[in-house]
């Protein structure tokens, strides 16, 4: 997701690349749960962090030791629409509980239907199992909005198509709640793809599409889309939250149109 960002902005002129401003989290009101690990297990933790001084934490991040690296490293980041923390639990020290993602019988939902559920709300609006799985929030409410207004902004000039991709951050982080669920923070990926109605009709590449597209007319564009998503999941059978959800364009690509091909 950070290197999309960078191979975005070298794809624009130099006079329209917005200046680099360094930034850093508050540290003094950052928030952290770490998890005990036993002897052999991948340790790793979640803070919650502000951007700005003084303010309250919101954003959640997971930093996964990756030994491979020799090093600590941020591997998920999402912004929360509330400033209220998930209530995680802790024992009697301070520390938090890492619990099973998938496959936890103790959980009402795991990864695997909760990426489901948010592909759906993009792809159907949320049809088939998005607003089965996930309880009215606002992070779910804009994904649905997201597949209304996008999916029909061409009026009978063409058409908007989301759909899964496949998904190579398999990862997922879970920690117990004080209800007895928890809050559980994956990745997903899915498609946008915008095509013409018919021959004779041509879709022009945005400047922020100019990094992989090259200004370039098109038939149609296949936009890919890395995101990190957090969600609350209660221990019962019952409608899970997604509480906030961070995006990135990581790659378009589409056939030019045939007159840009000929001419090429």
């Amino acid at each position: 997701m950070s290197l999309s960002g960078y191979t975005e902005a070298e794809g624009l002129p130099a006079t329209d690349r917005e200046p680099y401003k360094q930034w850093s989290y508050d540290s003094a009101h950052a928030k952290l749960y770490i998890p005990r690990m036993a002897a052999g297990q991948d340790r790793w933790f979640v803070a919650a962090l502000s951007d700005k001084k003084g303010k309250a934490p919101s954003r959640l991040a997971v930093f996964a030791e990756r030994p491979q690296h020799k090093r600590w490293e941020m591997v998920s980041v999402v912004d929360l629409d509330s400033p209220d923390l998930p209530a995680i639990a802790l024992d009697h020290d301070g520390y938090a509980t890492a619990v099973a993602a998938d496959g936890n019988k103790h959980l009402g939902a795991g990864t695997k239907l909760l990426r489901a559920a948010i592909v759906d709300n993009f792809a159907t609006g949320g049809t088939n199992t998005g607003t089965k799985v996930f309880a009215p929030t606002k992070a779910s409410k804009r994904q649905v909005e997201i597949h209304d207004k996008t999916g029909t902004r061409f009026g009978d000039q063409g058409t908007t198509v989301f759909a899964g991709a496949t998904n190579r951050y398999t990862d997922a982080y879970a920690l117990k709640t004080t209800d007895g669920g928890a809050l559980i923070l994956f990745s997903h990926t899915h498609t946008q793809t915008d095509a013409v109605a018919h021959s004779g009709l041509q879709i022009n590449p945005g400047k922020d599409d100019r990094a992989w597209l090259h200004d370039v007319p098109r038939t149609s564009i296949t936009y890919t889309f890395v995101c990190n998503d957090a969600a609350t999941v209660p221990a019962k059978a019952a409608p899970s939250r997604l509480v906030g959800y961070t995006c990135a364009r990581t790659d378009a690509s589409g056939p030019p149109v045939p007159t840009w091909t000929d001419r090429a």
